[in-house]
């Protein structure tokens, strides 16, 4: 359906523009004029020429789901219909890739499709999760509620994957800027010491000749460890592929210093708060269960979610296989407990959501905390230790002067 650009004139002589997803310029002209626009100018809009080219035109990011989530919430609770909703949304959204999807939802259900099903046409943008809560939402006539709850959901979703992006960012960064100064050290600094060293003649102390060695390996070598970094970061990629190796590097995460703290306080804010948006919202535990093991992001936490869906499906509560997989803290099982013997789950899930999403704040700034003096002393100990490996000859050669 051709996309039209339209400008007209308000009854108080404010002027206007915008898009409209119409059959024709007419139909354009004729809902402007029911709105009461007047001097209305309406041209079709040019086709975008990367439009069909889908890696150009960039991805819908989270953001994006999450502004459309909450805006439309908004619009369904004033009443609008879900059509025009979705009209509005199309126009003024400014990610290209994402209007495109919204307009051919628009366009589905306009043919008689219901939201759940035109949803489920793009999986890559809403995940299984989106999708049953909007099925729930409509088969209980609460798509405003549900689609708050999502968006909530969906903010405090992306809170958490800010949190651990920003722990990870200072030592990659610190680690990058220690590779890109050793690498200027063996490749510009110490061949000028090297070429005065061999001029000097005599032995060179052990250190000295060690870093020398290194500088003349990645002046000729520097493909061999180009290969080798290549080769580990590709072997590691096969082996997580496999089932062994997924399960071996995740089980590893959740144990490793620091960083392993920071991801089971994320799987478990997730987990608790995925698992009561979806109950909140209507949708069965055993239904809510499947869905969050495969939104776990953690093949171990995923074992333990399948474990426990298997466990309820057989007559036990959800507290037992949770704590017989270990991998939950004692204090979550206990008030999941209390909220299943209570009646109130849902509730209880959000309280161990809210708790947790406090302690991976607490525990990302303790971790950076600890790991900044960590990197600094990496740093300045590698190459401290290069510059006074090349002065050590000199050192020498003045002690026997004097």
């Amino acid at each position: 359906m051709p996309v039209f650009l339209w400008e007209g004139t308000t009854k108080k002589g404010e002027v206007k523009k915008g898009e409209m997803d119409v059959a024709d310029e007419l139909a354009v002209r004729t809902a402007l004029r029911r709105q009461g626009f007047k001097s209305i100018a309406v041209k079709q809009k040019p086709k975008d020429l990367l439009e069909n080219i889908p890696f150009l035109q960039g991805g819908v990011e989270e953001k994006n789901v999450v502004v459309f989530c909450r805006i439309f919430s908004t619009m369904i609770d004033a009443g609008l219909p879900l059509i025009q909703c979705l009209g509005i949304l199309a126009e003024q959204e400014e990610n290209k890739a994402f209007a495109k999807i919204l307009r051919t939802i628009k366009e589905d259900i306009e043919g008689g499709t219901s939201l759940t099903d035109a949803l489920k046409k793009h999986p890559k943008v809403f995940d299984d999760l989106f999708v049953n809560l909007i099925a729930a939402g409509e088969a209980g006539g609460i798509l405003d509620v549900v689609l708050a709850r999502l968006s909530a959901y969906l903010e405090n979703a992306m809170k958490l994957k800010s949190a651990v992006k920003s722990a990870m960012t200072y030592p990659i960064t610190v680690l990058c800027i220690a590779a890109g100064v050793v690498t200027l050290l063996l490749l510009k600094v110490i061949p000028t010491f090297q070429k005065m060293f061999a001029d000097m003649g005599g032995e060179l102390p052990g250190p000295t000749a060690v870093v020398v060695g290194m500088s003349e390996f990645m002046q000729n070598y520097w493909w061999v460890l180009g290969v080798i970094i290549a080769a580990i970061v590709i072997g590691l990629k096969m082996f997580y592929k496999t089932e062994k190796g997924h399960w071996t590097i995740d089980a590893l995460l959740l144990k490793a210093p620091l960083i392993g703290n920071v991801l089971r306080k994320v799987a478990v804010a997730k987990f608790t708060r995925t698992l009561a948006t979806m109950m909140s919202s209507g949708v069965p535990i055993l239904e809510g269960l499947n869905i969050v093991s495969k939104t776990a992001g953690n093949v171990v936490i995923e074992a333990a979610v399948v474990k426990t869906r298997q466990a309820i499906s057989e007559g036990q509560s959800i507290a037992e296989p949770l704590s017989a997989s270990g991998v939950f803290p004692p204090m979550v099982v206990q008030m999941i407990a209390v909220g299943e013997a209570t009646g109130a789950l849902d509730i209880m899930l959000n309280k161990i959501a809210d708790f947790y999403d406090d302690e991976v704040d607490a525990a990302v700034k303790g971790m950076t905390a600890m790991i900044e003096p960590i990197m600094m002393v990496f740093l300045g100990g590698v190459c401290g230790g290069m510059i006074i490996a090349m002065y050590l000859p000199i050192f020498k050669m003045a002690s026997v002067v004097g």
